[in-house]
């Protein structure tokens, strides 16, 4: 209830008439049954862009300090972000990160969408940077289909009295994509690192980004802040990336 109320009276009106950007391959989004909508992250508006945009509910991980607020403003946040569904994520790293996978993977299996930025943070530059392979143990795991989504010049900027607005924005989303043909194989660091990359060519064909092949979170915090990444640099995030075989293939190869 609180999820609908909040889309249909502040989000989506907010978006259509102060941010405006344009919406392209909405039909794409699967009607019914579960689906991961995979997008790049340019701008904090992202977050509540698509979701006020499409049609069916969208939950979206959030990081777990968002649930865990202490000031006013903090407790408003938690509480909302409990209302609308979101699933805590915890960055941390390792097996507590891990197991936030397991929250998002019920979401599907109760045939909902689930939205994610597999590069984990929002863009430092505008390009696109190397993806997380979260998105592909979604994948495999739950058999769901993975819906590319663009998101073009979604930055948010103030018009001269003060009203946030975008400028040129577009959200395009494409087909969706099915990986169930390599389900099984999630724990194979070479197949969730070819899944992963191809579901973030797809984003580019639609964004036409440039592609950095390293982790945005290195670039804005870690041992690349400030660096020259002219050598990171790739054509696209599968160039040289090859494709494993299906299970199929490997059932015929073992044949």
């Amino acid at each position: 209830m609180w999820y609908q109320f909040f889309k249909h009276v502040l989000f989506r009106p907010m978006v259509r008439f102060l941010l405006r950007p344009k919406f392209e391959g909405g039909a794409n989004v699967p009607r019914t049954g579960a689906a991961v909508l995979a997008a790049n992250h340019i701008g904090a508006a992202d977050t509540y862009c698509l979701p006020a945009l499409i049609d069916r509910t969208l939950i979206f991980p959030a990081k777990k300090e968002l649930f865990e607020g202490r000031t006013i403003s903090g407790r408003i946040v938690a509480w909302f972000l409990t209302r609308v569904g979101m699933v805590p994520l915890d960055r941390s790293g390792g097996r507590a990160s891990a197991g936030v996978l397991g929250s998002i993977e019920e979401v599907l299996a109760r045939g909902s969408l689930v939205g994610i930025f597999p590069e984990g943070t929002r863009s430092p530059d505008g390009r696109m940077y190397r993806g997380h392979t979260g998105v592909a143990r979604l994948a495999l795991t739950s058999g769901a289909p993975v819906v590319p989504v663009a998101m073009i010049s979604t930055q948010v900027m103030r018009r001269r009295i003060g009203l946030p607005t975008m400028r040129n924005a577009r959200i395009v989303i494409g087909e969706p994509v099915d990986y169930s043909p390599w389900r099984g194989q999630e724990e194979d660091s070479r197949v969730l690192r070819w899944v992963t990359d191809d579901v973030m060519a797809r984003i580019q064909e639609l964004s036409g980004q440039d592609y950095v092949d390293v982790y945005a979170s290195r670039v804005k915090r870690g041992n690349l802040r400030g660096a020259d990444l002219s050598r990171y640099l790739k054509p696209a995030p599968t160039t040289g990336v090859e494709r494993p075989p299906s299970d199929a293939q490997l059932g015929g190869e073992q044949r």
